[in-house]
This record gives structure tokens, C-alpha cells and sequence, in this order.
């Protein structure tokens, strides 16, 4: 591909709006290629039968319609499916759609690698590379579509996207946000902002921006009920405390009433999951529009960590559903296809050699 090719698959409308009009045409032709692109899932412009032959040839000189490539495509026994993406510029990253009864859930990534160094997380272990672009975010969703059928299936295949993948999603904040307008629009995807879940380690700053621009559902990895033992699980937790975070999340759901703020609590044996971590949470989530959800730890070679036992997890959960807190335990997909975000990319490929540093520093928390 010319570096003067644009890939169009990331611009949102209003984007391809200006884009059209600095081509003379006019700015209703955007909407059109939108639902043609991502309605329908098109690369070719000659089969944009309502588009103007001069048009195509004007699309076809100067732009693209580009997603990453699949490099390894894996499906669990459970039918959780997990791809390895390749980028252009030759890193990788995953893309894992869970299937239920009710819904179909797309989990995306927005960084390649992650910089934010939670101790339990395999994504950390390989560094930060770059952010991601919004055609290489929305390119994932367009993707999925492809490799799923949903443009021949009868209902809708995926219902719901989170970024839950590999990345922190505020460090991307403005691909991030193009790539939602993209899903919510009525020319895109069609989602409502229910089904769209960003997740993030709590940069309060960005999450209060969120809410002023575009107040999708909104998750908190938090982990851990308290700062001491915060910090040392999600360093970000240093700069942010859980007061601060806290505060961010009530202002994040106080327009809406019927919205809540989803906790995601890894359960880490003998780390995070006594009864005193399950009081000090209650005691943390009392006034706040709230869901836990309890994950238990997917197992990361090397990472020094171990998932909570069945009867600590459940202990853990019915303490805090007594004390009216919605809580429940995810289940574990996948497992027998690296199903946890970072590793199938930790075994294709460690472009920032961090593996070794990171036993060290494994050994140094432990000790």
C-alpha cells in the first residue's frame, strides 16, 4: 500500500464528510460508503453500485479499505474464539469473541502492548509498543464481522464490544472515541451505548472526559479494595488513588439513574480474596451505582500469581450480594486457547525482550 493510500476504514462520519467535500462530492456520499464498508462488509468499490463510476475511481486512486491479517485463528472447546492479528508494520495483537445465549461479546484491543505494568497481567509483561490507529480498532470489529458471517446471518452475531483487550483504552483516547462513534452510528454498526464497555485502570481524568464526550458503559479494573495493596497490583493506582477513582465514578453515572459502574476483581490466592478484602469492598462500593464482576485468574506462567480457590471465590461473592452489592463470577473461557488478553502474542512474539525483567521484578514483589 502507498503511503499516500488513506485507509478510509477509520474515518467516522463526519470525518468522511470533509473528506468527500475536499473531493467535490457531496457529503451524503459518506454515508452511503460507511454502510457499505461496514454494513456490508464491501472492499471492492466497483460492487458501491450507488456511487458514481467517477467517484469510485476517485476512491480507488487515492484510498483504501485496509484491516489487519489473521495470523493464528483458534476456537475453544466452549466456543470462545481468539484471533492474533497482524498489524502493517509487523506487531500483533488479539481479538477474542465469547458467545452466550443472549449475546455475542467482542472483546478488542487499543494499544499494542500496555505500559501501565499491573503485576498479574500478561499484556505487561511484553512492554508498550504504539498506539493503535482508529481504522486498526474499528478494523478488528470489521474483521470479526467477515470471519463470523454476520452480514448473511439472520440476527446479529456480535451484540455487544468492550475494550477489554490488550492496551489501556484512555491512553488512546481519541481513536478510541472515533472508533465508538463508528459503532454507535446508525450507518455503522448500530450499537447502542449500553453494548459498548470501555475498561480501564482508572486515568480519572480521561474517564471524566469520557463522560462529557461519550458516555459508553464504563468499567474499572480494580482489584483490590484499598490503596496499599492497589498500588502494588495496578501501580496506576499511585497516581490515581481509589478516592479520586471513586469520585470519577459516581460523577460518571450521575445523569443516568439506571446506569452502574462494572468492578472487574481478579481473584488472586492469598492476595486480594479474605473476607476482610470482601468487607473493606463492600464498605468501598456502599454509595456507589455498582457491579462486581469476580474474575477468576487465568493462569500466566511466570507472573507469580494464583487463582483464588472455588470456595474462596464464592465466599467472596455471597458477601458481597448480602450486603446488596450485584456481584457475580465470570466464568473462565477459552482456556484452552490462551484465552487470557497478552497470551497468544507473548508466545508468537516478545518484541521488547521484557519477559526476563519481569521474573526479576516478580522476585522482588514476592519477596
Amino acid at each position: 500500500m502507498p503511503d499516500s493510500t488513506i485507509n478510509i476504514l477509520g474515518f467516522d462520519r463526519p470525518t468522511l464528510r470533509q473528506f468527500f467535500q475536499a473531493l467535490d462530492e457531496l457529503h451524503y456520499r459518506a454515508d452511503q460508503l460507511i454502510q457499505w464498508v461496514h454494513q456490508r462488509g464491501e472492499t471492492e468499490f466497483d460492487a458501491m453500485t450507488n456511487l458514481s463510476k467517477a467517484l469510485r475511481e476517485k476512491l480507488r486512486a487515492v484510498t483504501c479499505i485496509e484491516a489487519p491479517s489473521v495470523i493464528a485463528d483458534q476456537v475453544a472447546a466452549d466456543g470462545t474464539r481468539k484471533w492474533l492479528l497482524g498489524l502493517s508494520d509487523g506487531n500483533c495483537i488479539e481479538m477474542v469473541f465469547i458467545p452466550e445465549s443472549d449475546r455475542g461479546t467482542l472483546c478488542i484491543s487499543s494499544q499494542v502492548g500496555c505500559a501501565l505494568n499491573c503485576t498479574f497481567c500478561s499484556t505487561a509483561r511484553h512492554g508498550y509498543n504504539r498506539d493503535l490507529s482508529c481504522a486498526e480498532i474499528i478494523g478488528q470489529v470489521w474483521l470479526a464481522h467477515r470471519l463470523l458471517n454476520c452480514q448473511t446471518a439472520p440476527q446479529r452475531v456480535i451484540t455487544n464490544v468492550v475494550f477489554m483487550g490488550m492496551g489501556e483504552p484512555l491512553l488512546n483516547f481519541t481513536n478510541v472515541v472515533r472508533t465508538i462513534c463508528l459503532l454507535l452510528d446508525d450507518f455503522g454498526y448500530g450499537l447502542s451505548r449500553r453494548r459498548i464497555t470501555v475498561s480501564t485502570a482508572g486515568i480519572v481524568p480521561r474517564i471524566d472526559r469520557l463522560r462529557d464526550v461519550c458516555p459508553v458503559s464504563l468499567a474499572i479494573s480494580l482489584h483490590a479494595p484499598n490503596d496499599i495493596l492497589r498500588s502494588q497490583l495496578v501501580p496506576l493506582n499511585r497516581k490515581y488513588s481509589i478516592t479520586d477513582l471513586m469520585r470519577s465514578c459516581r460523577e460518571y453515572v450521575a445523569r443516568d439513574t439506571r446506569a452502574r459502574v462494572t468492578f472487574e476483581y481478579v481473584m488472586l490466592r492469598g492476595v486480594n480474596d479474605s473476607p476482610g478484602h470482601a468487607q473493606e469492598l463492600v464498605r468501598l462500593l456502599r454509595r456507589m451505582p455498582a457491579k462486581v464482576n469476580l474474575i477468576p485468574f487465568n493462569d500466566v506462567p511466570g507472573v507469580g500469581y494464583e487463582r483464588s480457590t472455588d470456595a474462596d471465590i464464592d465466599r467472596f461473592r455471597n458477601t458481597l450480594l448480602a450486603s446488596g452489592i450485584m456481584t457475580i463470577t465470570r466464568k473462565t473461557r477459552g482456556k484452552d486457547i490462551d484465552a487470557a488478553c497478552g497470551q497468544l502474542a507473548g508466545r508468537f512474539r516478545d518484541r521488547t525482550h521484557r519477559s526476563e525483567r519481569w521474573r526479576h521484578r516478580t522476585v522482588e514483589l514476592n519477596a
